[in-house]
């Protein structure tokens, strides 16, 4: 089994991938790596795929640690499930990360953190008819036969760009899986502002996705931090009025508790616990703020 490797760089990255690659337990004859620069990381993936000489697409981040057995826990994959078209797997947090990018880690891989979007950071269990929920495009495997019969990455993305082409995949009828034996460590963000711009980026991202490109509406669901938002703004009025109406700030408090009691029980990260109550609020907000700009941009 032959694999063509892709990786989109923006220009004023590096790939630290690169020494990860050359450590994989495979034949190097068996795969090729291809470096794309450039600002459109869609735009970078497509001018991978038109160079790719082999029949599987491994789309990667440039940020990240593969494991030696990478590669070989893919060819186990699909010789086991030869119908699966697309197959991805979890990013975990790398063990090397500092103490802040780990601590974010937690809140990515938690429920209340991401919902649904959580199964992509955390070792789950297989599911051979998988989403864009479980998928993204640091860590997705592509039969190359698959862009004979539809589009590459949409340009006009980013992001969003990996949800809407796995779903636009899986409308065609291709067989979508995810498979916890597919790891990759990817790098969290390192500081609490790039954290915050990653969510506030990813707000924007569901809007140009759902909206500009399916022509379909918001769910209610991914409405709920900008609302949440527009609430905190007028809860000192509301509460002047009817002090009942700091129920759902309190209920919204107990439960960040609640979630990070949970992390720190299955983690025993104890130091971790005084900063994870404030990062659900961040990524709430954050996120929150994202979608509202993309809806009130022109």
């Amino acid at each position: 089994m032959k694999f063509s490797l892709i990786i989109p760089v923006a220009p004023y990255r590096t790939a630290p991938i690169l020494k990860y690659i050359k450590n994989l337990d495979y034949p190097k004859e068996n795969y090729e790596v291809i470096v794309e620069y450039g600002t459109n990381a869609s735009e970078n993936r497509n001018k991978g795929i038109q160079k790719a000489k082999y029949d599987i697409l491994c789309f990667l981040d440039d940020d990240a640690e593969l494991p030696k057995d990478y590669l070989k826990n893919i060819e186990k994959f699909f010789k086991k499930y030869p119908e699966i078209d697309v197959v991805g797997g979890p990013q975990l947090t790398p063990k090397s990360d500092p103490f802040f990018a780990k601590v974010s880690g937690y809140i990515l891989s938690s429920f209340l953190g991401t919902h649904k979007m959580s199964n992509r950071y955390k070792k789950g269990k297989l599911n051979l008819d998988a989403d864009e929920s479980y998928l993204t495009s640091a860590n997705l495997i592509i039969k190359k036969s698959v862009f004979k019969k539809t589009s590459k990455f949409n340009p006009e993305l980013w992001g969003g760009e990996d949800p809407e082409l796995i779903r636009r995949l899986k409308k065609l009828g291709f067989k979508i899986a995810y498979s916890p034996q597919i790891i990759f460590y990817h790098k969290r963000r390192p500081t609490f502002k790039e954290f915050c711009k990653q969510f506030f980026h990813y707000g924007k991202g569901y809007v140009n996705y759902k909206m500009r490109t399916l022509g379909e509406r918001p769910s209610l669901l991914h409405l709920i931090p900008t609302i949440f938002i527009f609430y905190l703004i007028l809860l000192p009025f509301l509460y002047y009025n009817n002090p009942l109406f700091a129920i759902p700030f309190i209920v919204y408090t107990i439960t960040t508790l609640v979630y990070s009691i949970l992390i720190i029980k299955s983690t025993h990260h104890y130091s971790a616990f005084p900063y994870l109550p404030f990062l659900f609020f961040a990524i709430h907000i954050s996120y929150g703020l994202g979608l509202f700009r993309g809806l009130i941009k022109k």
